[in-house]
Parts: C-alpha cells; sequence; structure tokens
C-alpha cells in the first residue's frame, strides 16, 4: 500500500465504511467519483471509493457465504422501503447540487430550508436514497420541528 490513508485500514482502533450492494460497479464507482468527487482506491473485488473522509465499499450482490449463513445481498428494487441511507454533509449546499445535477444526479426536490438546516435527496444508480444537507439554524440553536408539530 502506497498510502496506507487512501485505504480503509485503522493504524489502530476502528475505521466506519459504508458497503453498497450494486448492481453494475462500473457504473456505481463512477458515480460516486464524479457525483462526490471520491477517489477510486480499488476498481473491483470490492471496489472501494473514498469520499471525503470515508470509504464506499461496492460489489454485487449474492447468496449466503459461510461468514454470513442465511443471508442474501441485493441492491433495492423500485418501491422498496428505505430502511437506511447515506448522510452527506456539505459546508455549500447551492454548490453541491449544481456540481451533482451537473454530472447527472437527479434530485427528489430542490435544496429545502427546514429551520435547521437546507437539505435535498437523490438516488444513486441502484436506488440507494442519498441525503445532502447544510447545517444553518442549528447553528444558532435552532432545530427543525418535532415531527407531528409545527411552529
Amino acid at each position: 500500500m502506497e498510502r496506507r490513508a487512501d485505504w480503509p485500514v485503522p493504524a489502530e482502533g476502528l475505521v466506519l465504511t459504508h458497503f453498497l450492494t450494486v448492481r453494475d460497479v462500473a457504473v456505481s464507482r463512477r458515480f460516486y467519483a464524479e457525483v462526490l468527487g471520491g477517489e477510486v482506491v480499488l476498481d473491483e473485488n470490492p471496489c472501494i471509493v473514498k469520499v471525503a473522509n470515508g470509504w464506499l465499499i461496492m460489489n454485487p450482490g449474492g447468496g449466503p457465504t459461510p461468514d454470513k449463513p442465511g443471508i442474501t445481498l441485493r441492491a433495492p428494487k423500485e418501491g422498496d422501503p428505505v430502511s437506511s441511507f447515506l448522510n452527506v454533509r456539505v459546508a455549500d449546499i447551492a454548490a453541491f447540487h449544481a456540481h451533482a445535477v451537473a454530472h447527472g444526479a437527479e434530485f427528489v426536490t430542490e435544496p429545502l430550508d427546514r429551520k435547521a438546516e437546507i437539505r435535498c435527496y437523490f438516488r444513486d444508480p441502484d436506488g440507494y436514497l442519498i441525503e445532502v444537507g447544510q447545517a444553518t439554524g442549528m447553528l444558532e440553536g435552532l432545530f427543525a420541528d418535532t415531527p407531528g408539530r409545527s411552529g
């Protein structure tokens, strides 16, 4: 390894990465490199993309293995409920949004002011949800309303 800092290999303790089961590694690798400005550390088996201070690891799905018996990995199908998503914090959401759109990202909405932050969502090529947010009001003690209440 030429530059240990580019790999998700801790010198001590642990490093948190996020694994995505993808349909087409090349398409997902390109998406995360172009839209999120990631650096491709390893092309495949598994694909590793360093994004800011974290890593995404991507591989096609598959059936059970000895270390995960009874578990099958697959990319989400359209209409699947969302149980987790990537949460990306940016310094300038307008600039990020413009960059991502220029690189093919399709957002659910434009960035919306939620009082505590400005945020929006888009999906990657496999349908994984990605939230992008910029802290605004929370920096001054203003937080979003509790769900079900407004104020």
